[in-house]
């Protein structure tokens, strides 16, 4: 299942960034964000999975596995290699670093990612 976030009720200024397809787009209140689970986002027109793993940091990547390109990246399962924060991918089980998009398992393969910050309690991430 995937979770519909809403942007009702965020400040003015936000709308201006979610207007425009390049650029920052506010996407969620940071609280509305689980830690370590997943949800789709459609920004833009284009599917992203954001990951919340800690109190106040939020990766994004786009939600189409590179392998099958099916919309699941959102379901993956979260972990890390090392100090770097990873995603599986939850159908064959490819293993991306969530910074950098690298595929450690299947070379070849890469996911694309997204900044992120938080301003003011709210999620943003530029295309």
């Amino acid at each position: 299942m995937t979770a519909t976030l809403e942007l009702g009720g965020l400040e003015a200024g936000m709308d201006e960034a979610v207007s425009g397809i390049a650029g920052w787009h506010a996407v969620c209140r940071l609280d509305d964000l689980e830690v370590a689970w997943g949800e789709a986002a459609l920004i833009a027109g284009r599917q992203v999975a954001l990951f919340r793993t800690g109190a106040n940091e939020v990766f994004a990547v786009a939600h189409e596995d590179p392998a099958t390109g099916a919309h699941v990246m959102a379901r993956g399962i979260l972990g890390s290699r090392g100090e770097r924060p990873t995603i599986a991918s939850p159908l064959h089980k490819e293993v991306y670093d969530l910074e950098t998009g690298e595929c450690f398992s299947t070379p070849g393969l890469s996911l694309a990612t997204f900044p992120t910050r938080i301003a003011g309690g709210v999620v943003e991430i530029e295309l």
